[in-house]
């Protein structure tokens, strides 16, 4: 693989794994105001971890390719 496509997909996968931790830190926290709230950030750690194995997935696709 590329060094720049190498560099992007780790800073990608770097960043979707801050989100998660954030998201992830604020539900263990308490930081939800309500059930709504809860279901919305656990429904957004759940699209991070979905991307995240998607770009591994691309990744292996690539390395294989």
């Amino acid at each position: 693989m590329s060094g720049v496509s190498d560099n992007a997909l780790s800073t990608l996968k770097e960043l979707l794994g801050q989100q998660r931790k954030e998201l992830e830190d604020q539900v263990i926290s308490g930081g939800c105001k309500d059930w709504a709230d809860y279901c919305s950030l656990t429904g957004r750690i759940k699209g991070l971890n979905i991307a995240q194995r998607e770009l591994l997935d691309l990744n292996r696709k690539i390395e294989n390719a």
